[in-house]
This record gives structure tokens, sequence and C-alpha cells, in this order.
């Protein structure tokens, strides 16, 4: 068994591990526990349940043993201040993509011939990873070693990601094109303009997305009920999608976690989980309530540990032809079997929003049209955006209300704090400023507020906000000392309250300057004055002490 984590240099890393006694790591620097590696082996095949002939490629998503290391990446804070929410890196999980072949080969021991090339990130770039994986693998299970080294050293050579531009990233004589999304950027999905190297040959590969799947193709078997999936999600609820195969596991639960989107998806999510995880026991537990995890599985063994888990959707083998699907029924928990166990949505859940049939009709129209795929996945895409929006903007609104009058910050005075959220007064707000003013959906959005208050997506969210505004009172801060006069104010000031301006500055600039702060440059340019200006006014003595050589 074969396999490859991830490039070098600033996209990714890499490494090449072979389940036999040696290993081989690219780059060599990175390093992988025992039981890391023995993860990600399980991880990158699929279960004999699944019989996948051919080629499949499949994603998913591991805990780092001992939480978060130390960074791969210098600027992570860098990458992670200008990208999406969703595209962050992981501080403690890895990505794995997984390209696997499985073909019938005589000469082999069990008659097939079985590998798997599995690319290890922090990034979540399905998109662009798993076109990475679909020029290197078959010329990997051709040549192996050799054209891994070479590919290594191309990718070696790869810029870093850098939000909000197009990247050319060449290997193995074609050059990937991809633009990562900048935190910036409008919330509608827009194709990926041509880079103005128009001298590139060959011709580019353009990936319209480096992240973003076919959400039509995911949903198909489920449009019926994807307002139900997204209030599941909105409220972090532990679900179980049960797959015939990791390759539909792992792109439904993707596409699940992607349809909060701009909200972060604050949960643990498992797009392809096995028996053999480390946390197999954790989430099979029945001494506690089922965790917050959003998990893919492909083995019935799962339904019989599983059946305490108050949601479980259950897919059938996906259909390649034009017309939709049968749509999968909801079905009531108790109705759960271990082996013929039909497709369908069991949960005791009642959707608190109103279905939105003009959706559907929509979809099911395009479907008799024959449009294209990636048309319908946009109608979905912006439903579920300005699904989320209407959610939200809401509580952005009342959010922004508890942020104290820049009038009352003043600059020699601790600036005034923000006040507390009371769910109480917010849910009074809804009544002229809720949801209903920029969405058609009926149903109690009031008790759907009140479940979000508990999960973890609300207090992820908040943590965010109050974070933000935080800084932002912080700036205006520092921005009214900037703006004040020194000399007049040091005037009748002792030498003690002197110098505790002097390291109050200094502890903002250093803030500040680190971006943690959204303060314009003239403005740390002044409160540079003013420090120096102040020590100056001071002893020699003390001078020395604040300023020493």
């Amino acid at each position: 068994m074969d396999m490859e984590l991830g490039g070098r240099g600033d996209l990714f890393r890499c490494c090449k591990a072979a389940v036999t006694i040696s290993q081989l790591v690219y780059p060599s620097s990175f390093q992988l526990t025992d039981k890391e590696k023995s993860s990600i082996c399980y991880l990158s095949f699929p279960d004999s349940h699944s019989g996948c002939l051919g080629d499949t490629q499949f994603s998913f998503r591991m805990r780092q043993c001992g939480g978060q290391r130390s960074p791969w990446h210098a600027d992570d804070g860098h990458y992670n201040s200008r990208a999406p929410v969703a595209l962050q890196r992981e501080p403690a999980h890895y990505f794995g993509y997984v390209y696997f072949r499985q073909v019938k080969d005589s000469s082999m021991k069990r008659g097939y011939f079985q590998k798997s090339l599995v690319l290890v990130s922090r990034l979540p770039f399905v998109r662009l990873f798993q076109a990475l994986l679909s020029l290197i693998a078959p010329e990997y299970f051709d040549k192996l070693t050799p054209c891994l080294e070479a590919v290594c050293n191309e990718i070696d050579q790869w810029p870093a990601p850098l939000p909000g531009q197009i990247l050319n990233l060449p290997v193995m004589g074609v050059v990937i094109q991809a633009r990562i999304p900048s935190r910036v950027d409008k919330p509608e999905p827009s194709p990926l303009k041509q880079s103005s190297q128009e001298s590139l040959l060959p011709a580019p590969v353009v990936l319209a997305s480096v992240h973003e799947l076919d959400l039509f193709r995911c949903f198909r078997p489920v449009l019926t009920h994807v307002q139900m999936l997204w209030e599941l999600m909105l409220l972090g609820e532990p679900l179980v999608v049960w797959a015939p195969s990791p390759d539909v596991s792992s792109e439904l639960v993707l596409a699940l976690t992607s349809c909060l989107q701009p909200l972060q998806f604050c949960c643990d999510f498992r797009p392809y989980f096995t028996i053999h995880d480390s946390e197999f026991k954790e989430f099979t537990t029945r001494t506690q309530a089922p965790p917050n995890v959003v998990l893919g599985v492909t083995n019935p063994f799962f339904i019989k540990t599983l059946q305490h888990w108050p949601h479980v959707l259950r897919v059938g083998e996906p259909k390649m032809s034009g017309d939709l699907p049968k749509q999968v029924k909801l079905k009531k928990p108790s109705r759960l079997k271990t082996l013929d166990t039909k497709p369908g949505l069991y949960t005791a859940y009642t959707a608190h929003l109103h279905r939105d049939k003009a959706l559907l009709k929509r979809l099911l129209k395009g479907v008799q049209k024959k449009r294209p795929s990636e048309v319908q996945s946009a109608l979905l895409r912006r439903h579920l955006l300005e699904l989320t929006q209407s959610f939200i903007i809401p509580l952005e609104h009342y959010m922004a209300s508890l942020m104290p009058l820049q009038k009352s910050i003043t600059p020699w005075k601790t600036p005034p704090q923000i006040r507390p959220f009371s769910q109480d007064d917010f849910l009074r707000s809804l009544e002229h400023a809720g949801p209903q003013l920029t969405c058609i959906l009926k149903g109690d959005w009031l008790g759907l507020y009140r479940r979000f208050f508990k999960s973890p997506h609300f207090d992820g969210w908040y943590r965010q906000r109050h974070k933000e505004m935080a800084q932002k009172l912080e700036a205006l801060h520092l921005e009214a000392i900037s703006e004040a006069n020194i000399e007049t104010w040091m005037k009748d000031k002792s030498e003690v309250e002197v110098v505790d301006l002097v390291l109050k500055l200094r502890e903002k600039l250093v803030r500040a300057q680190g971006h943690r702060l959204p303060v314009k440059e003239v403005t740390l340019q002044r409160a540079q004055l003013y420090i120096e200006t102040v020590i100056g006014s001071l002893p020699k003595d003390l001078q020395a002490v604040l300023c020493p050589p």
C-alpha cells in the first residue's frame, strides 16, 4: 500500500509512506506519529463493503495526535487573516485527499491491483487537490517513486497561497490555474478570469474554484430535504451520513458543511470515518450524548453502533441518468435496521421553516430541460447563501447595536465596554427587524433562533464578532489618543501617570502592528511620535529605563 501525503513548500506538505518496514517522507522535515500513520493507512482505503472498482477519489479529515502543534508555515496568521473562514488552515486537523485504484490483476496475490495515493494538507482545497491527484496518480501507479520525486520537486517551487490572487501551478508539463478566494470577495460565486500571463504554454487547466463541489450532484437524492438538513447543520446536530462508498459519503458531508457559508462551520466533521479510527470509541459511546459531529460512513456496522444518534441519512448508489433520482423519505429513527436499512432521513426532528417549493420546481424544471449541473448548483448555492444571510443579518444588526458610540470614546479614559448580548432583547427585536425582511419563507423563526443559541455555531459566531468589536473599540481608542493634544494632557500629570501612558501606548502599538488591530498607518506613526515626545519630557534616569541602549 503506497501513499503520498501532500507536497512541500508553501501550499501544502507531502510525504510518501509505504506499509512496509521502511518509511520515506516528503519532505523529510515533516513528521507524523505512528498513530497518525496508522490512521491515514486505514482511511486511505475503502471498506470492503464499498466494492470500489476502477479509480475512486474521496477525502477524509483526521485529528492531529496531541492536538495543535507548531505550524508548518510561518505565514499562517498572514494567510488566515485574508482567507474566508471556511478556507483557513486547520490548526489541529489534517485533510486527506485520496486517489484509489482497484483493478483485476491475476499476478497479484489477492487477484487485484490496489493502491492509494494520498495528499495530506491543512488546507480545505478539495477541488484543487483532486485535480492535482488526477494528474499525478495514474503516472505514479505506472512509474512509482521516480515520478513522485519529480512531482515533489516541482511542487516545492509553488508560490505561497495568497487569497485574492490567481496562482499558476506547474506540475508534470501542465499548469493548473486557480484563484484562492479572499474574505473581501462578494459572497456570490464568480468565474475565474483568465490570467494576464497569456504566454502560458501549454494552455493552463483553469479551475473555477479550489474548494466548491458540485452541490446539485451531491444533493440530488435529498433535494426535498435540503432545508431540513440546512437547519440540522445550523444547529450543530449530530448526523451520520451512511453511503455506499467513501466518494459519496465524503462529498455529501463536505456539501453539508459548506451550506452554512458565510457562517463558519464550528462543529467537527469527518467526510469518511472507519471503525479503525482512534476516535471510534469516543463517537460511539452510549454513556453520554452524541458529539456535535457530521460523520460519513460506509460500513453497515455503524448503523448498529450509532443507533442512539438522533439523525441518520442513508443514501443509495448514485444514478447517472439525467432524471432526478428517487428522493429519500423522512422516516422515524425506530425504523432504522442494521443490514436492510433503505435510503431515507431517519430523524424525529421537525423543521422550523416551511419548505421552499419554488426552489424545488426550478431545480426540477432544470432537470427536465437538461440544464448543466453547474447552473443547478449555482441556484442551490445562492438559495442556501440567501437563507443563511437572512438568518444571520438580524444577529449582526443586533450585535452592532451593542457597540459603544464613537463619541463616548475619549483619549484619556478606558474605553466603554461592549454591552452584553441579551437573547430576550434580540428576540423582541425580530418583530420589526427579523429575517422576514429579506426572506419569504414562513415558519417558526423564533424557535429556530432559540435552538441556535444553544449550538456551537452561535458560540463560535458570537466569540468571533465580540473579538472583532473589541479590536475595533481598541483601534478607535488609539485613534482618539493620536488625535488628542498630548502636551496639554501632560501639564498636570505625575511621572507615574506619564510612564503608565508610555507602557500602555507601546502595548497597543505591538498589538496593532501585529495585524490584530484595524488601524491606519498614520495613526501608528502619530502614536509612536507621542511615545517619543512623552519620554523626552521625563528625567534622564527614567528615559534610560524606558529606552535602554
